[in-house]
C-alpha cells in the first residue's frame, strides 16, 4: 500500500455511493450511527442487513450483491471473522475501498482486502470521528 492513511481516507470521503455492512435499526449501536453520519453529510448510502426491510428510511439490503448501483466504498461494523467474508463479497461487487471501523478488522481481513487490490483503512479513527456525528 502506498498511499498514507491521510490520503486512503480523504479519497474514501471523496466520493460514494457507499454501504454500511452491519447497518443496525438499533439507534445505540454503531452499525446504526455510521449510516446516519453518511445521511447528515447526504451521502449516498445503502445499509447492508439481511435480517430487515428498512433502516432510517432507507431499503436495506441483504448482500452488496442486491445493491441496484455500483458502491465504491463500504463502511464495515462486523465482527473480524464475518469482515473476513464481507471482503470478499465487496471484491466480488466491485468495491474499491473498505472502512474497517474499530473492531471489525483483523490481520487477515485485511491482506484479504488488500490481496484484492482494495484501498483498506482499519486500526485507525473511527468514520463517526472523522465524519463529525452528532447524535
Amino acid at each position: 500500500m502506498n498511499s498514507s492513511l491521510d490520503e486512503r481516507i480523504k479519497s474514501f470521503m471523496s466520493s460514494g455511493p457507499y454501504a454500511v455492512v452491519g447497518a443496525s435499526v438499533n439507534r445505540g449501536k454503531y452499525g446504526n450511527k455510521v449510516l446516519r453520519a453518511y445521511q447528515q453529510h447526504g451521502m449516498e448510502v445503502f445499509p447492508i442487513n439481511p435480517q430487515v426491510a428498512e433502516i432510517e428510511g432507507l431499503k436495506a439490503y441483504a448482500t452488496l450483491a442486491e445493491v441496484p448501483v455500483k458502491v465504491r466504498a463500504i463502511s464495515v461494523i462486523t465482527p473480524p471473522a464475518v469482515t473476513e467474508q464481507v471482503v470478499e463479497a465487496a471484491a466480488a461487487a466491485g468495491v474499491q475501498m473498505v472502512w474497517m471501523q474499530p473492531g471489525a478488522e483483523s490481520p487477515e481481513a485485511i491482506r484479504k482486502a488488500e490481496a484484492l487490490g482494495m484501498e483498506v483503512i482499519a486500526g485507525g479513527p473511527c468514520f463517526l470521528v472523522l465524519a463529525h456525528y452528532r447524535e
